[in-house]
């Protein structure tokens, strides 16, 4: 009786040992094909650099801005140049990772990279001479090393070194990628000290950026000194038809 009610537990656990054992294989499989997917991802987001050394440039910069749209706060740019083969796991544009992602690849960036900078417009830079923030990070990085080509997303500098602006370069070139992790950090960071300075505007939240709350918070309590005057035409034409009546 005894043997038989063994052999009955032992005929139950086989299937579920199978079945767990078949689980794991799963699992497994999954993370070999996501690991593959990865390394491909980032071969192809180092290939246009790779390219480059092998046509005879040394240092590679990457550059990318934040806070272009935004009704407050300065543009950030960051400029990287990575050193060859360097590969950073979850490397993207950085609108496409998460905060506690940005935050690593930023810190891994920055220990790892051959040479990187920040260069910021105010918004009163911003409202009287445009954008002035990537070429401050070009020069802040060429004090530390002179870079022989540019990669930019999708814009040009007035520089004379060799350059291209690649659509959507933040998401398809590794040095760009890491220009726009460096420059977001940098921004939010700045935008959450502009938060604590001018409560009620929701600076910590939506970056400046102009949603439906910011755009509320700014009729309700007028523009403060870190708005881009230029950016607040919905501002004066509120306070035109409030005169109105």
């Amino acid at each position: 009786m005894m043997k038989k009610k063994k052999d009955m537990a032992a005929a139950e656990q086989a299937p579920k040992g199978a079945a767990g054992r078949a689980r794991a294989a799963a699992r497994e499989e999954s993370r070999r094909l996501k690991a593959e997917a990865e390394a491909s991802r980032l071969a192809a987001l180092m290939a246009r650099e790779a390219e480059l050394r092998e046509a005879g440039y040394q240092a590679v910069a990457g550059l990318d801005e934040a806070g272009r749209g935004p009704l407050a706060g300065p543009v950030v740019a960051g400029a990287v140049i990575l050193r060859p083969g360097s590969a950073f796991a979850g490397l993207n544009d950085s609108k496409k990772v998460t905060l506690a992602n940005r935050l690593r690849l930023e810190a891994e960036i920055k220990a790892g990279a051959a040479a990187w900078a920040v260069g910021l417009a105010s918004p009163e830079e911003i409202d009287r001479l445009n954008i002035l923030a990537m070429e401050r990070a070009l020069q802040a990085l060429s004090l530390k090393l002179a870079p022989d080509y540019l990669l930019l997303d999708a814009l040009r500098l007035p520089s004379d070194l060799p350059q291209e602006g690649i659509i959507k370069g933040d998401a398809k070139v590794a040095c760009i990628a890491a220009a726009s992790i460096l420059a977001k950090t940098c921004r939010d960071r700045i935008m959450a000290e502009l938060d604590e300075a001018y409560p009620g505007y929701g600076f910590a939240r939506h970056k400046g950026y102009p949603t439906a709350a910011h755009r509320q918070a700014v009729l309700e309590l007028g523009p403060s000194p870190v708005h881009r005057q230029s950016f607040l035409s919905f501002y004066e034409r509120e306070k035109q038809q409030l005169q109105l009546f």
